[in-house]
């Protein structure tokens, strides 16, 4: 474990303007920073740096991050090598804390992450508890393969190696119950307590003890951006059901949050300029070792918008590939669906179908690399024509009906699009196989095309729309205002929700760190809060502080913010006193609503 004090200092002493201008040529532009996004391809640069702040931000992609961040995205390193880069740079020794009986890394990093604020939970366990009972199972399963014939059989019959099986720490789960209780002591300890069952590894029975949810599987560990283990994946080596079985929702893990390798994959996807989406474990770990580095797998889920996100932040070019069935295409058309909303000019999204019976594993096992990649060049279908493909199926586009249907059905689609020139593009094709002009269909859809903004003009003082956004803008810029919150508490309004919970959530974090509040870099904050729920709300606010200067009263705004929510909160409170009858309002409610109602 890294002291957190440490990665503190290091990013303290560390110039962000540096470390990313080793990487990607950045020049001057007012106060930042800026470069063309090292992590989408784009002509006119949207990516800033803030020496100031220290962070940096692409208002294209959204990327956004610390030097940390920067050295984990762009070079594929894990926390600990990123934080040992940076300590190296400026003459520090990372000081790694063993926990007893642990070695301090293994082939995914360190037992112990940097301590994560549990903000999911209520309850006391940590998720950096979570994280090195994870990789306890890991390491167990591990030594369970090397242990078993009958996995290893299995492996080598699927056309794996030795190597391929480390690359990716695949393990196993042996045949029976309670299997995990040989290293975890408190396996059958009372629920509340029960650090196993928080991560999915165990299951309770009815009668109140606990077993293992993963038998006889072949185990496939599944890593969050962080390169930590949050979940498994198992599958069966007989012909019992279910074929493949997850882990469940826990703290740790969201299936519509993760892909399958993508951490590992990330500097061949850069490499390659593209990522290859498929269904499957196996199908990666085949593509895998025939040298197919560039490949993700969903998680037995549909593809979801924040995995359309973070591919999108990868590259540019998306590959979906999917088995040529109905089933194959179902998953297809939910993926594009899912797309439209965070496509931009530029990015491309194409759909591979494989032949009957085929999928990515057995096709490059008997096939092999050339003609699979030839696959991927010659016959995926780009997004254009699959949706329209896929609409006229059925229709006679001969006649009026079958072409109004059409233009139904391509109505919602369209009117998610919000790429200008693939929306108008996508507006012509429409036009051209439906007969009604382009300019009629606009009026009849009701879509309208706005150019956009390529300019981000400079803030001269904060105009959030609500003063919670408001007042995170200003923590975010200046923490130390959080001394002047002592005791301050911000209620639920019925609005704004998710900004008052962020901020709450960013209150309690200032206020358990006071190294941060003390003139320390805000850019830590990325660090905690990259597996968080707040996580995008909290770097669109921060990005935009980017132009801020010293010229900012921000004494003035502060007080501004915490007036206007002081006001809110008391309406809130005369209203729900004022909704009592007078007879049952206590003397205090009384006396509390005769002070609300004084003129301030």
């Amino acid at each position: 474990m890294i002291p957190q004090s440490f990665i503190h200092d290091v990013l303290n002493r560390t110039e962000i303007v540096d470390v990313i201008d080793s990487h990607v040529a950045l020049k001057k532009a007012g106060v930042n920073y800026s470069a063309c996004c090292p992590f989408h391809k784009e002509k006119t640069p949207s990516f800033t740096v803030s020496p100031v702040k220290q962070f940096y931000h692409c208002f294209g992609c959204k990327a956004h991050g610390n030097a940390i961040g920067f050295l984990m995205e762009y070079s594929g390193m894990s926390f600990v090598d990123a934080v040992a880069d940076l300590a190296t740079r400026v003459g520090m020794q990372v000081p790694i804390q063993q926990a007893d009986n642990h070695p301090a890394e293994t082939e995914f990093g360190p037992p112990n992450y940097p301590p994560e604020i549990d903000y999911e939970s209520n309850n006391s366990i940590s998720s950096n508890d979570l994280f090195e009972i994870m990789m306890r199972a890991t390491k167990f399963y591990r030594v369970q393969l090397k242990q078993s014939e009958q996995a290893i059989n299995y492996l080598k019959k699927r056309g794996l190696t030795g190597e391929t099986a480390s690359h990716f720490a695949l393990g196993y789960a042996p045949d029976g119950w309670q299997n995990l209780e040989a290293i975890f002591p408190d396996y059958q300890s009372t629920a509340s307590e029960n650090t196993l069952l928080k991560t999915g590894l165990i299951v309770a029975s009815d009668d109140g003890k606990y077993y293992d949810r993963f038998r006889d599987r072949i185990m496939f560990p599944i890593l969050n951006q962080k390169g930590m283990v949050v979940g498994f994946g198992g599958r069966v080596l007989g012909q019992s059901e279910p074929k493949y079985l997850n882990s469940p929702e826990t703290i740790l893990f969201t299936k519509g949050r993760e892909l399958y390798n993508l951490f590992a994959a990330r500097r061949a996807i850069r490499q390659a300029g593209c990522v290859l989406v498929v269904e499957g474990y196996m199908d990666v770990v085949a593509l895998y070792q025939h040298g197919i580095e560039y490949t993700v797998a969903s998680l037995g889920t549909a593809t979801t918008p924040d995995h359309i996100q973070k591919l999108l932040r990868q590259t540019d070019n998306i590959i979906f590939c999917f088995d040529g069935d109905n089933a194959g295409r179902k998953a297809a058309w939910r993926a594009m669906e899912n797309s439209l909303p965070f496509l931009t000019d530029g990015k491309n999204l194409s759909f591979l179908f494989l032949p009957d019976g085929e999928d990515p594993d057995s096709y490059v096992s008997a096939n092999g690399k050339e003609d699979f990649e030839a696959l991927l060049k010659h016959h995926a279908v780009a997004l254009s024509i699959f949706l329209f493909q896929t609409l006229s199926t059925n229709l006679d586009l001969q006649t009026s009906e079958g072409r109004a249907k059409l233009v139904r059905d391509a109505k919602p689609l369209l009117k998610h699009v919000t790429a200008p020139i693939l929306g108008l593009m996508l507006l012509q094709r429409l036009a051209e196989l439906s007969g009604v002009s382009q300019d009629e269909l606009q009026n009849l859809l009701q879509i309208k095309r706005t150019t956009p903004i390529k300019k981000h003009p400079k803030l001269a003082r904060p105009k959030p729309t609500t003063p919670y956004h408001w007042l995170i803008q200003i923590l975010l810029y200046k923490p130390g205002y959080i001394n002047q919150l002592t005791e301050f508490i911000i209620t639920e309004n019925g609005e704004a929700s998710e900004e008052i919970a962020t901020l709450n959530v960013l209150i309690d974090f200032l206020n358990n760190h006071p190294h941060i509040t003390d003139g320390g870099a805000i850019s830590t904050v990325s660090t905690y809060f990259n597996d968080s729920q707040h996580r995008e709300l909290l770097e669109k606010i921060e990005s935009e502080t980017l132009e801020w200067d010293d010229a900012i009263d921000l004494e003035s705004e502060f007080s501004g913010a915490l007036a206007k929510i002081k006001e809110i909160q008391r309406k809130k409170r005369m209203t729900t006193l004022h909704n009592k009858s007078l007879n049952i309002l206590t003397n205090e409610e009384k006396q509390e609503l005769k002070q609300l109602s004084m003129p301030k």
